[in-house]
């Protein structure tokens, strides 16, 4: 179609998650037909002009791309066992893992059905603005036949054709964010020692997070030619302030594992003769499965 805005979709799934999606569909204008196994959650969908579809079958059948967003993968082989989805398009935006991803594509393009998998980069709220980051992974033929009606959710990214790459993608998204929050809270769980509260040392925290940001990119070229010479600090020097950082939470009664974590990492490779090399040579022990 040469207007995007009429490109039919359903949406299943009407969780939270679900419910912005296919509001954000609307809002675009795009004719949008919602399914969930508890029909009260489309009520105010279907107040906004969404269609309410009987069954999964129907659904399908009513949109020119489906968009799943259910609990997690086996719902989906669930809900989709006995349709026949032959000729259809789905996006499945169902939280899962890259493994899952790849089985989930292999089961649907057995049964005729043209299959990308994605990401969802965002809470609810932000759905249907640039603030809301959607991964897609799979054949690209497919991604751009549809690019112009999934940028309705917001700000979509094309990964490339395996489709396990959107779900890669986002665990390693949660790790980062996980990781900023954790840093975050030990320092935080240190200043309260002192009288100081978390609004306070939050934009401090903010600025080292952002500051530290910037040298990925450096230390991306590293990691990907193999070499870290040292052209900041090497790692033996970082072990040392490590140490400092353990010295400092005992001292002042604050759990110290997470910086011993650093801190084992970082004996292991000194250990492994990378005393002299720069941080990112770490990643050749994150490479390593847990052996113990």
């Amino acid at each position: 179609m040469n207007n995007a805005s009429e490109t039919s979709v359903a949406v299943i799934g009407l969780g939270l998650m679900g419910r912005s999606l296919a509001g954000a569909f609307l809002a675009a204008g795009h004719p949008t037909t919602v399914w969930n196994r508890t029909p009260a959650k489309a009520e105010g969908l279907v107040a906004q002009g969404a269609r309410l579809a009987p069954t999964v079958g129907d659904a399908l059948r009513a949109s020119a791309i489906t968009i799943l967003c259910v609990t997690d993968y086996p719902a989906v082989r669930e809900l989709f066992g006995t349709n026949d989805v032959d000729g259809t398009t789905l996006l499945n935006l169902t939280s899962g893992d890259s493994a899952q991803a790849r089985d989930t594509a292999r089961w649907f393009e057995q049964r005729g059905a043209r299959y990308l998998d994605g990401a969802i980069m965002a809470v609810p709220q932000t759905i249907g603005t640039p603030d809301a980051m959607i991964l897609h992974s799979g054949p690209q033929a497919d991604f751009d036949a549809h690019r112009e009606t999934l940028r309705a959710l917001g700000t979509v990214s094309y990964l490339g054709a395996d489709h396990g790459l959107a779900a890669l993608y986002d665990v390693a998204g949660l790790t980062m964010m996980w990781s900023v929050l954790n840093a975050w809270l030990q320092g935080t769980a240190m200043l309260r020692t002192a009288g100081i509260d978390a609004a306070t040392f939050a934009p401090f925290a903010q600025m080292m997070a952002a500051g530290v940001a910037t040298w990925l990119p450096g230390y991306a070229e590293q990691i990907d030619s193999g070499s870290y010479p040292a052209e900041v600090a090497a790692l033996e020097t970082d072990a040392r302030s490590m140490a400092h950082l353990i010295e400092e939470c005992e001292a002042l009664g604050v759990n110290a594992q997470l910086p011993k974590l650093f801190k084992a990492l970082a004996d292991r490779s000194i250990a492994a003769g990378h005393g002299g090399e720069q941080y990112p040579v770490l990643i050749e022990e994150f490479a390593k499965p847990h052996s113990g």
